[in-house]
């Protein structure tokens, strides 16, 4: 029987320094990019966009998005980038917020999936990202 990957799809926002937004994972040390689950009958673009607007709260066309493709992650899981360059209107990353919430693991009370956000240059990515993500990133063309 072939076991079916779930794909997490997420942005890599890149300022005119080429540096990446993460965003913090709340109750963690690590940060990460803006990703999260496809659902069923979303397209891999409409995934990304939708996990920036709630991981951020930050909003762009479809035509600014360069699709990245595939990527093997987990051996549950692959993930699908985009690419988003910005410039002046992520000068201040001040006005950001997360709007998705989970149930806090001790007192059940809504907590956003991310807490704080950053430009990370390439060099940081290993020391502040899971992983596998710190592995990966470095080696994308953002």
């Amino acid at each position: 029987m072939t076991r079916v990957q779930s794909v997490s799809c997420g942005t890599l926002v890149v300022n005119p320094a080429g540096q990446l937004l993460l965003c913090h994972v709340t109750n963690t040390a690590h940060w990460d990019i803006p990703k999260g689950m496809q659902d069923p009958g979303e397209t891999a673009l409409e995934a990304a966009m939708r996990e920036l607007q709630e991981e951020a709260g930050i909003a762009f066309t479809p035509e600014r998005f360069d699709d990245l493709g595939g990527f093997a992650y987990r051996s549950d899981k692959r993930l699908h980038l985009f690419r988003v360059r910005v410039g002046a209107e992520l000068t201040s990353l001040a006005h950001l917020a997360c709007t998705s919430f989970f149930p806090h693991p001790v007192s059940g009370e809504p907590t956003p999936e991310t807490d704080a956000f950053r430009w990370a240059d390439r060099s940081d990515i290993a020391r502040l990202c899971w992983p596998r993500m710190g592995k990966l990133l470095p080696t994308l063309d953002w």
